[in-house]
Order: structure tokens, then sequence, then C-alpha cells
């Protein structure tokens, strides 16, 4: 199986179990691997043969910056779904960076994966 990788997406957002990070937001990081059949795409050279990684990125970004939620959990689930929405992913894993995660200790992030596949 091909993948497709899109690795950095950074989002602004409302994510988090304390008060301040749902009030003043912070800063998300977003990496996706889908895993598709890359040859119809090879062999055209057609972008509508493909996911257009772009357009994904794009909403991608809408999604994470809509409705908050307590976990970047459940924002990993909500965007491995919206990649299986096109039905030529078979898998996506996306990790979901929360560079400014508030903890008791120092560390450079919190990330969370989640890998998701079709059924």
């Amino acid at each position: 199986m091909d993948r497709i990788t899109v690795t950095g997406i950074e989002v602004f957002a409302h994510h988090g179990v304390l008060p301040h990070e749902r009030e003043l937001g912070q800063r998300f990081v977003i990496d996706l691997a889908l895993d598709l059949d890359l040859a119809p795409a090879a062999a055209s050279d057609d972008v509508a043969d493909t996911v257009h990684y772009g357009d994904l990125a794009a909403a991608v970004v809408a999604l994470v910056t809509e409705q908050p939620v307590d976990l970047i959990e459940t924002v990993a689930e909500r965007v491995a779904g919206r990649c299986l929405e096109d039905d030529r992913v078979r898998a996506a894993e996306v990790t979901v960076h929360k560079p400014s995660a508030p903890l008791p200790v120092i560390a450079a992030e919190v990330a969370v994966t989640v890998r998701r596949t079709r059924a």
C-alpha cells in the first residue's frame, strides 16, 4: 500500500481540560499519514485520481478549530474520520501534538496517535 503524509499542520484551537486552555487557546500540530493506492494517480498524472492533500489539510484545520473538546484523543479521532471520508483511503494515521500541554514536569510536548482502517 502506498502512503501520503502531511506533517506539521499548525492549528490554533481551544481544546483542553483546563478552563484557561479553553479560554485562551493554544497551538496544536497535526500529522497525517494516509494509506491508499497511488497507482491510478501516477498513471494519469491527474490530481482527481488521488487525495488532494492541500484540500485535506485545509479541511483538517477547519475541523480542528471547530467545536472545542477536552481531549486530543477526541481531536485525533475526528481527524481520522475526516480522512476516511474519501473511499480511496484504506487507513489513516493521525498524530495530534500539543506542544504547550500543561504538565507538572518539563516536557517538549504531548502527542496522541490513532490509526483507523476502513472496515
